[in-house]
């Protein structure tokens, strides 16, 4: 019988020395992006009351990691950090200032999250802009998703922005019920252009609409695309998210972002809390988006409070998978200082050491006192850039590595 005290569970893992630093400098770095933008970080807990995340089907049961508390009440592993940022706006920031701008990176936890490199467990880095409907907003949020790339070290990436209101629009339009506008959804997500064909022909939808129906899986690319549509044949809700989306990009343009960005508006998120714009980023290396946000002004209205609000996540883990894949992790530069000495400089060495840890050197004492050699040889392992001797008188001999 196997021992499973020695391993860990699917879908989780260790992270070890030099994984976990290029990890935590990952998330300085986000996280010090964030605050020089004017986002405040928050932090909600690991674990929440179940329907904070069942409530309208926002999340599926299934994805859940579920138990119960004391008191028999049913509990979940957070599998997402945006619904507990909109229970919170609901219900503890109600005399804060809009627009109101919050920002977190914490763990999350799913049994089917293709975002986090085919882990159950992973961590998210995310922005949320409350308060405000605009596309100013979301071109800001937007704008946050790409600064937050840039600083991670990846430099060849690209926000692909489409709007759920253009499928919601042209569906409307066609007549399906909604059976049918779920299937054409999921057909549209997979890429599944004779699915899509097959439900508009059995509903007979007008030729017009139907060609572009057809089309969306291929409208992507530049702006350009916004030309090849007749606004005739796509209704006013289609016709007001194209509006939505060039207003958006002028915006992106204006801020000198407009290099980072491309359209899908064959894009239709699975999670059904989306409003508007909706967004994915895309790098080399990696075979998921590493990023993913929108507008979803009714997500807050859950929790009792209507709310606008737009915001965005980043698979911490999938950007570090990108940046090793792309040869673009962080060596480690030899620093610090490892402080051997002779019986009876103890006292002096240590108090050498106290100084250096003083002005943010990193230093520590041989514990092992078996020579240089052996001291050298794990100073070297350890990534010190010199070995200090201290000797009893208190002199100071310096090897450098």
């Amino acid at each position: 019988m196997k021992r499973w005290n020695i391993y860990t569970p699917e879908g989780v893992q260790d992270i070890l020395f030099e994984s976990c630093r290029q990890k935590r400098l990952l998330e300085d770095k986000i996280r010090r992006t964030f605050r020089l933008n004017g986002y405040r970080e928050i932090e909600t807990p690991t674990i929440e009351f179940y329907d904070v995340f069942s409530e309208n089907g926002l999340i599926k049961q299934e994805s859940m990691y579920k138990f119960c508390d004391s008191k028999g009440r049913l509990l979940a592993l957070r599998p997402d950090l945006t619904v507990p940022v909109a229970r919170i706006a609901a219900t503890k920031l109600k005399d804060e200032v809009f627009p109101i701008k919050c920002c977190y990176i914490g763990n999350t936890f799913s049994f089917d999250e293709l975002g986090g490199g085919r882990q159950n467990e992973f961590t998210q880095a995310g922005c949320e802009l409350l308060g405000i409907n605009s596309p100013e907003a979301d071109a800001e949020i937007i704008a946050m998703a790409i600064e937050a790339l840039k600083a991670t070290g990846i430099e060849d990436f690209k926000i692909d922005i489409g709007q759920v209101g253009f499928f919601k629009g042209l569906m409307e339009e066609s007549g399906l019920n909604e059976n049918e506008i779920e299937e054409v959804r999921e057909f549209i997500d997979q890429k599944n252009l004779v699915g899509v064909e097959q439900v508009m022909d059995r509903h007979k939808v007008k030729s017009s609409l139907k060609k572009i129906i057809l089309d969306l899986p291929r409208l992507f690319g530049s702006k350009d695309i916004l030309q090849r549509i007749n606004y005739d044949d796509i209704g006013k809700g289609a016709a007001e998210a194209l509006l939505n989306i060039k207003a958006v990009l002028e915006i992106l343009e204006d801020r000198n972002l407009a290099e980072y960005v491309s359209i899908d508006l064959g894009m239709v998120q699975s999670m059904n809390y989306y409003t508007g714009i909706v967004f994915r980023g895309y790098t080399h290396g990696v075979g998921f988006p590493v990023l993913s946000g929108g507008r979803y002004d009714r997500l807050v209205a859950m929790f009792g409070r209507d709310l606008e609000a737009t915001g965005f996540s980043l698979g911490i883990n999938m950007v570090l998978m990108a940046l090793e894949r792309q040869k673009k992790l962080v060596p480690e530069k030899r620093e610090g200082v490892l402080i051997t000495y002779d019986i009876g400089a103890r006292r002096l060495a240590s108090d050498y050491c106290r100084q250096l840890i003083a002005q943010d050197i990193p230093a520590e004492l041989d514990i092992l006192n078996k020579g240089i050699e052996e001291s050298r040889e794990y100073a070297i392992s350890r990534g010190f850039s010199r070995i200090v001797h201290v000797d009893s008188d208190g002199t100071k001999k310096e090897i450098i590595l």
